[in-house]
């Protein structure tokens, strides 16, 4: 497809490097030259200097023929602007980065009276995702399928897990239950499991199954879940504002530790319920001050990802029990992964991948298109979600007769709102979503998986 992507600051820069590793036509669109050059020489895609909105800028870089503009300016609108004018002047389908409160309420006002495609927040959507990780501490990462009803959980095994040493074919004898462990790590291996596989201590499992059976499966394997109730945030910007509303939300107690006083006052006013200090929170001082050893869980979420790599590191041993780490720089994910600090949230990837799901839809022509998208261990497998519809040709075909390319996996199949953990036996029906775990990166349909 061709693409338009208009802002090459750290969330255009990191959907590029997506687009363009899916060989899409990738234009880029900025007023900075300098940042045009480095992303255009990076990704080897095409560069124009200039204004988005305007609609010359645009000509320039093939308006008419292109599919989808992505607008992602730091000003929001900007990048309205951009999808209004893209939209008049080529019809095509547009995506604008939108991370004020006020407009975020109005989201669906907006989009539909602009004719948006999508609007993309990423700071909300981030808010969203930690605190989903905060009401189940015990996973690293939480991905739902199926509008919530399925969840895939990836989780660190113990040393007395029951599931060390035990070959996944027997799992169901020890422990009973409708769930299937579909993806692991063991250091820099990936694996995609089958029956003979035994979980060793330090491995990272992914399992999936029903919203409703998750908390059993974890407790039987002795791991507790119990949710976050008061939460430290240090960093006062604009997801440390839509996280703290949700959580407040919820009936949680929130504390925010941020530097600026201006900023403070904004947070007190905004959010009435929340305890608001206004300081450093690098300050360890501070933080024994205000009884960090005493917090279920702490988010590090200031400007700059050293600060709240140094933070997490620090509160390791003095958080009862869930610490989240907010990072903004993709480079760093190697020294992340080495640290071993728990979960990392990195707002510009989730944006990233949100977008990349949705122009994959775009391009579907078959009939099982994706619904849902997730990237696991560092981009290295994809969850999926396929809508089986009444065009698809895998219908009434037994799994056992179809041929997978390697290191595809059929983890779940949710029909009628209920999962089904497939075997051999099972079909497709129209209507059903498919769960897939693979290792095969870029797929747009579910044929792509077939040999």
């Amino acid at each position: 497809m061709q693409i338009i992507v208009v802002g090459c600051g750290k969330v255009g820069k990191e959907i590029v490097r997506q687009l363009a590793a899916e060989d899409h036509n990738v234009t880029v669109i900025d007023k900075n030259g300098e940042l045009v050059k480095s992303v255009s020489n990076e990704f080897d895609v095409r560069g124009v200097i200039g204004n988005g909105t305007s609609y010359m800028t645009l000509s320039d870089a093939d308006l008419e023929h292109t599919d989808i503009l992505i607008a992602v300016t730091p000003n929001d609108e900007v990048n309205l602007l951009c999808c209004v004018v893209a939209k008049k002047g080529a019809n095509c389908h547009t995506i604008a980065r939108i991370r004020n409160h006020i407009y975020s309420t109005e989201r669906n006002f907006i989009q539909k009276e602009l004719g948006l495609s999508m609007i993309i927040n990423p700071e909300m959507t981030a808010a969203r995702e930690i605190v989903r990780r905060l009401s189940f501490p015990s996973a690293i990462e939480i991905d739902t399928f199926s509008k919530g009803r399925i969840e895939l959980l990836r989780f660190e095994v113990s040393e007395k897990s029951p599931l060390v040493g035990l070959e996944l074919k027997y799992i169901s004898q020890k422990i009973p239950g409708n769930f299937l462990i579909c993806v692991a790590q063991r250091g820099d291996e990936i694996i995609i499991p089958d029956g003979n596989f035994s979980p060793e201590p330090g491995d990272i499992l992914g399992v999936i199954a029903d919203q409703a059976d998750i908390h059993g499966f974890f407790k039987k394997i002795a791991i507790k879940t119990n949710a976050v109730k008061n939460t430290m945030i240090v960093g006062g910007g604009q997801l440390t504002y839509y996280l703290a509303d949700i959580l407040l939300k919820a009936g949680g107690k929130v504390k925010i530790i941020e530097q600026d006083p201006k900023r403070c006052e904004e947070l007190s006013e905004f959010l009435d319920r929340a305890t608001i200090i206004c300081g450093d929170g690098t300050n360890v001082n501070l933080l024994k001050e205000e009884h960090l050893d005493q917090m279920d869980g702490l988010v590090t979420c200031t400007g700059m990802d050293e600060q709240n790599l140094v933070l997490s590191l620090y509160a390791q041993d003095k958080v009862r029990t869930k610490i989240i780490t907010k990072m903004s720089h993709v480079q760093y994910d190697d020294v992340v992964k080495s640290m071993h600090i728990g979960s990392v949230i990195n707002p510009k990837k989730l944006a990233a991948v949100h977008i990349l799901r949705y122009v994959r839809a775009m391009g579907n022509t078959l009939g099982s298109k994706i619904e849902t998208m997730y990237h696991l261990i560092d981009g290295k497998v994809e969850a999926l979600e396929f809508t089986v519809t009444a065009d698809s040709k895998v219908t009434g075909i037994k799994l056992m007769d179809m041929k997978f390319k390697s290191n595809v996996l059929i983890a779940g199949i949710s029909r009628q709102g209920k999962l089904i953990i497939p075997g051999g036996q099972d079909e497709f029906h129209v209507g059903d979503s498919i769960v897939v775990i693979t290792k095969k990166l870029g797929c747009h349909d579910f044929h792509d998986l077939l040999k």
